[in-house]
Parts: structure tokens; C-alpha cells; sequence
């Protein structure tokens, strides 16, 4: 009998070729192990167009009521992409939605095989970069400038005050203009979530921003966070994890020569810039796994990369892909790991600890998809398609499970 997942896991169907990926594996690695119950939304650019993105606030909030979700990469279209797909408009990012929506902390964390050598020679252990995921220019509005004339920004009290007005440029010509913000209550949930999350990886902090430019806006952050880090002094001391803040350009230079082992913590445009760069450091975007931590305990995984979309033309034209599925294995994983750990169901997590092992085993052995031929050591002579890396994946997965369920038999 299969083991069963007690709790449904919230699932985000996606986009192009990792839709593809997605449903090959959960036919080929996920239903044959396991039972699990899944609440299933489709974030397909298709069927966001036809709900008018209904589907994704609705997938938000399934995510907040049943605790644990796992997405699929989304097409955020850009004018491009709106023709591409004949769509209404360019709707939002998802990511960015469901981040609003659950106020959430995004941790990006490389997956680590032993014969795939760091690009930056120092990098010894893992980089985890967790990316304050509200506001900013992802909530920002913006507006190109027609002519001549003056940029203010106003704040209006709720109640009786005085407005207060600060102009940003007078223009004597055409350009452009923006205003964002954020807010205490999410700047010390990103500093908290940041916290408990080096806690439970017992790993230092970085915190990185530039004060010495934006004194109001990166100085309010910088000192929240600080009055955050103040308040758990004890218990980072007792876990041994030191807090360190940086310039956010001092940051990036110490990085490279460090050895790794740390949290990075960044602001929104930072770590939307710096995973790729970290998850390129360690291989590939497609070895990065990705986790949204909400302040309620919610949890949504997913892969680090986008939607393979160059893959994604050939494939419709018949051609072969070689497309690397273990981040989007990893957000299945992480899933299902979290759903054990919350029911209180190891069986579940071994099972998620074999299908990891089982992939990491593969790339170790020298068998991998095109991206990583020339990343391992020595480099590989020939890849795998994308269908035929998963098989060889499910291969070593049934071994690993038969074993493991005659043990328990016995």
C-alpha cells in the first residue's frame, strides 16, 4: 500500500515547457509512490486570461488555508507575450501576486552535486539568498513624463494632519518617473521570517542595502531590521549565528571571496537579481530550489527558473529537449517534506529524501541533461533528453523505494 499524504497540497499548474516537465513528473515520480489529494489551480497564461487572474488570487488563498503549496514556473507576459498569446492585457506576475497576497519571504538555496564545481572558487557551501517579497518597484506605479512640468510626491494623513509634499524633479523635457513603497509591518516580517529561517539552517546573516543614498528608505530598512535582530539576540548567540550589515555593494565584493554557509538577506530588486547570479555561481538556475515563507506558517515551493520557453518551441515542433527537471523535482520535494513534517507522516519525508537522492545520485554518476555537460567534472560526453533523465531518475527512485519498503515489511 502507498503511503498517503494526509493534508492536500495546493498545486499551480504553469507555463510552456516546464508544464510539460511538470506533468511528466508527477506521473513518472510522484502518483506511482504516493497518495496524495491535491488542490489544483491552473495559472496557465491561458486560463489567468480567461478568469481575469481571478484563478491566481484563488490560488493565494488556498495556499494560506491549507498550509503548503507547490508551483509550477508562470509566463508573466511583457507587450511580446500579450500578442504571443492574444491576451487581454499583460498581467501581473503571479510570483508577485501570491507574495503580496501571503506576505511573503522568498529563500532560494542551490542545489549542491559533488562533481559540479562553484564558478567562484571560495564558495564552499551554500549560498541561501532570502528576498524581502513585497513592494518596492514590484508594487510601484511608474509613468513615462510627456513634456515639461513637476514630479511631486504627496502623503495625505488618514485623518486630521498636514499634507506633506516633496518634489522629485521638475523636468524641462520628456522622461520618465516613479513612486514605491513599502511597509513596516512586511519590512520587520521579512526581517523575523529571515531570522527563524538562519535559525533553522544554523547559518549567519548578511543584511545588505544603501543607506548611504536612500538615508529614509534602505536607513528605515536597515533599522528595522536591526531592532528585529536586537530583539532575538539571545537565541542567535545561543545558536551561534552572527548578523552583519553591509552596504550593498560592499556585499556583493565580500561574497566573492567568501566561502559561503549564509543567508543573504536582500531587498526585492536585489534578490530577484542576485539568485540568478547565485544559482549561475553554483550551475544552474535549474539547481536552485525556491520557498515563499509567509508570517502565518504558509508555504508555496517551487523552482527557481522561468518557463524554458527557447525548449518550449522546439518541443511543439517535435524536436527533442534536453531540459533540466530537478528544481521543479526539489519543489515537489520541499512540498511534500513540509506536508510530513506538519502531519506528523516521516514516511512522506523519506520519500522525498529518496526521490532527491535519487536525482543528485544521477547527476553525480555523470548522467544529465544538456545544461550541465560541461558544469560536472569530468565533463560529460553525451546528455539525456528531458524524458529519458526522469525515467533514469524513476529507475533509481524504484530501487531505492523497494528496498526501503521490504526493510519496513520485515
Amino acid at each position: 500500500m502507498k503511503p498517503r499524504v494526509k493534508t492536500p497540497i495546493v498545486e499551480l499548474d504553469g507555463d510552456e515547457m516546464t508544464r510539460v516537465i511538470w506533468s511528466m513528473i508527477k506521473e513518472k515520480l510522484i502518483f506511482p509512490y504516493i497518495d496524495v489529494d491535491l488542490e489544483y489551480y491552473d495559472l496557465g497564461i491561458a486560463n489567468r486570461d480567461k478568469t481575469n487572474d481571478q484563478v491566481t488570487i484563488d490560488a493565494a488563498r488556498a495556499i494560506a488555508q491549507y498550509g503548503v503549496g507547490v508551483k509550477c514556473a508562470t509566463i508573466t507576459p511583457d507587450s511580446e507575450r500579450v500578442k504571443e498569446y492574444h491576451l487581454k492585457k499583460a498581467w501581473p506576475s503571479p510570483n508577485a501576486t501570491i507574495r503580496a497576497y501571503l506576505d511573503g519571504t522568498v529563500f532560494r538555496k542551490p542545489i549542491i552535486a559533488k562533481n559540479i564545481a562553484p564558478a567562484v572558487r571560495s564558495w564552499q557551501k551554500p549560498i541561501i539568498i532570502g528576498r524581502h517579497a513585497y513592494g518596492d518597484i514590484y508594487k510601484a506605479v511608474d509613468f513615462v513624463v510627456p513634456g515639461p512640468g513637476t514630479v511631486s510626491l504627496v502623503y495625505q494623513p488618514a485623518q486630521a494632519g498636514i499634507p506633506l509634499t516633496f518634489k522629485v524633479h521638475e523636468f524641462e523635457g520628456p522622461g520618465v518617473a516613479m513612486g514605491m513603497h513599502n511597509n513596516d509591518t512586511s519590512i520587520r516580517s521579512f526581517a523575523r521570517a529571515c531570522i527563524e529561517y538562519a535559525l533553522s539552517e544554523k547559518t549567519d546573516i548578511w543584511f545588505g542595502a544603501k543607506d548611504t543614498i536612500s538615508k529614509n528608505y534602505h536607513g528605515h530598512f536597515k533599522e528595522l531590521f536591526a531592532e528585529e535582530i536586537l530583539a532575538r539576540t539571545a537565541d542567535l548567540e545561543a545558536a551561534g549565528i552572527h548578523y552583519r550589515y553591509m552596504l550593498i555593494d560592499d556585499a556583493v565584493a565580500q561574497l566573492m571571496k567568501s566561502e559561503g554557509g549564509i543567508l543573504w538577506a536582500c531587498m526585492n530588486y536585489d534578490g530577484d537579481v542576485f539568485s540568478d547570479m547565485v544559482a549561475s555561481g553554483f550551475g544552474s538556475l535549474g539547481m536552485m530550489s525556491s520557498v515563499l515563507v509567509s508570517p502565518s506558517g504558509a508555504f508555496e515551493y517551487e523552482a527557481a527558473h522561468g518557463t524554458v520557453r527557447r525548449h518550449y518551441y522546439e518541443y511543439l515542433k517535435g524536436n527533442p529537449t534536453s531540459t533540466n527537471s530537478v528544481a521543479s523535482i526539489f519543489a515537489w520535494t520541499g512540498a511534500l517534506r513540509k506536508r510530513s513534517e506538519l502531519d506528523k507522516t516521516p514516511e512522506i519525508s523519506i520519500f522525498a529524501q529518496q526521490l532527491e537522492e535519487a536525482a543528485i545520485e544521477l547527476i553525480e554518476s555523470g548522467v544529465v541533461t544538456k545544461d550541465l555537460m560541461n558544469l560536472i567534472s569530468p565533463p560529460a560526453k553525451s546528455f539525456e533528453t528531458t524524458e529519458s533523465f526522469l525515467d533514469k531518475i524513476d529507475a533509481s527512485l524504484a530501487k531505492k523505494w523497494t528496498t526501503l519498503q521490504t526493510q519496513w515489511r520485515n
